[in-house]
């Protein structure tokens, strides 16, 4: 028997997995066998139910660009040979900050977002 609810599934999915039910047990596989098998199939197919998309943290698009931006910063100054340690801390990335932050004792450091971690940084320097 499948477990867990169904209601995150769209209405095609739904009828996917009842037509792909019917379709074994009409070869003669148990009722319950065919419901989980169907159920199987739609999950490998689609991925399962409905699901917001990525891991929880949305960025603006605003955010986005910054971080486009501040890629191709990097990128460039990594083309021209500029040292890391004398780039601006918005250019670093988070574990290039912690690390930073690591070496200065900074305490805290571990559950700070990046924004935190540039800004003890700058207390510090």
């Amino acid at each position: 028997m499948p477990r867990g609810e169904k209601d995150k599934y769209t209405d095609k999915q739904k009828r996917k997995a009842e037509h792909i039910e019917q379709s074994y047990e009409a070869k003669g596989v148990s009722k319950d066998e065919a419901e989980a098998r169907a159920w199987a199939t739609v999950n490998k197919q689609s991925g399962g139910g409905e699901r917001k998309g990525g891991s929880g943290q949305q960025k603006s698009p605003a955010a986005k660009a910054k971080a486009r931006e501040s890629s191709a910063r990097r990128a460039v100054a990594t083309k021209h040979g500029v040292p890391r340690s004398r780039q601006q801390l918005e250019d670093m990335t988070k574990a290039e900050l912690m690390d930073r932050a690591r070496k200065r004792h900074i305490a805290g450091r571990s559950t700070m977002r990046k924004g935190e971690l540039i800004e003890a940084l700058r207390k510090v320097a």
